[in-house]
């Protein structure tokens, strides 16, 4: 057996460290708008945020780690000026649809969106409780900082198109209407949509339906022997209509029923049933379970969020949304740059080197590129005694 010898690289890099930092710098210097005073610039807080994000370390630890740069009171004083949650929004959604590949605007695509939920502890403030939700207990507490994202499902092309801050007495039809706001400067079509389990309830269906918005959810098993339960029988796959009824009316919905027969998967046998509420969308029963797990690329991109999200204790919720998002905005700027420089062009799809540039190699661009232009403290010394 022999041994392939690797293949020979181009003589001038693809992409440097210095070129990723000033990619990013580039998308939120053009977007993003924090008020700043003295010496203390735009483009050096950003940088700051930058390498506390790809570090996943603090403000104050990166402030305490770099030389030359603002303290980190100084950081938190220019960043608590931001007081103005929809107008942050605003730009954040600008700037992450300003570093998507192409061709995901002006075309139809397969959207998925969903609730990402970071535990909140202690008492809110006056300020903190709007935003403030509510749900089912984990990690030892039933509040949260909730943030609802609308995410593309493209091959190569995975990005985060739209970040909205829920707020406490927010309706999920609400929640739904101000993200595909969000993403009319896209002027998209929407070819199949994808929401969890928690949108399954009466009004969300009934806006959708009205819309004519194709649209895919799993529905959440309810009753003993009646309510959804009761759609759970027999041994083949099936389609159904579905009257759903509720404390805000009725509405008659399409039900897919899988029959899944799962032979020791995970423990477990015999028949497992999955069950969809579907809307627009022609697809066979043998395809439906599948084309939905699809979906669960934008779990990915949480988990990918959250190896560049920056550390806080913060309760100012819109600081906490500007360290969310950014965290996005660097997941987007990551395929963005893999496609544009990490890729070459062919007959058929293009050729992207995933393997090249992995999420990690850009942070760690980045953190390299900040530390370039401030140093990292490399001693300690003690104060003199009198």
């Amino acid at each position: 057996m022999t041994l392939s010898s690797p293949s020979p690289l181009s003589a001038a890099p693809a992409l440097t460290d210095e070129a990723t930092l000033n990619a990013a710098l580039d998308c939120l210097l053009e977007h993003l708008t924090i008020p700043t005073q003295g010496d203390c610039n735009p483009q050096t807080i950003f940088q700051v945020l930058i390498r506390a994000a790809s570090k996943q370390d603090s403000i104050e630890h990166t402030t305490q780690q770099l030389t030359g740069v603002p303290t980190g009171n100084t950081m938190r004083y220019h960043l608590d000026k931001l007081d103005e949650m929809q107008g942050l929004e605003a730009q954040l959604n600008q700037a992450l649809q300003s570093r998507v590949p192409p061709r995901i605007a002006r075309g139809k695509q397969r959207l998925a969106i969903d609730l990402h939920l970071i535990p909140y502890y202690g008492n809110p403030t006056p300020a903190e409780q709007p935003y403030i939700y509510r749900s089912q207990a984990k990690l030892g507490t039933t509040s949260f900082f909730a943030y609802a994202t609308v995410y593309v499902i493209a091959r190569n092309k995975r990005v985060t198109l739209a970040v909205h801050a829920v707020h406490r007495q927010e309706t999920l039809v609400a929640t739904l209407t101000y993200l595909l706001a969000a993403l009319s400067p896209l002027r998209l079509g929407i070819k199949r949509l994808y929401l969890d389990r928690g949108f399954f309830c009466v009004p969300v269906i009934r806006w959708l339906k009205a819309l004519n918005l194709p649209f895919i959810m799993p529905a959440i098993i309810r009753g003993k022997k009646g309510g959804t339960r009761q759609l759970l029988k027999g041994r083949k796959s099936y389609f159904t209509t579905y009257r759903l009824s509720g404390s805000y009316g009725a509405v008659e919905c399409n039900m897919g029923v899988v029959c899944r027969y799962q032979r020791g998967q995970r423990g477990r046998r015999g028949i497992q049933y999955l069950v969809y509420a579907v809307h627009g969308i022609k697809l066979a029963l043998s395809t439906l379970h599948h084309n939905y797990r699809s979906r669960f690329g934008i779990e990915t991109s949480y988990r990918s969020k959250n190896l560049c999200r920056i550390r806080t204790t913060t309760k100012n919720p819109v600081v906490r949304l500007l360290f969310v998002a950014l965290a996005f905005v660097l997941v987007n700027l990551w395929v963005y740059l893999r496609w544009h420089f990490v890729s070459r062009s062919r007959f058929g799809p293009r050729l992207v080197y995933q393997h090249l540039f992995p999420l990690k190699t850009m942070l760690e661009f980045l953190c390299h590129a900040v530390e370039h232009h401030f140093p990292v403290v490399r001693a300690v010394f003690l104060p003199l005694t009198k």
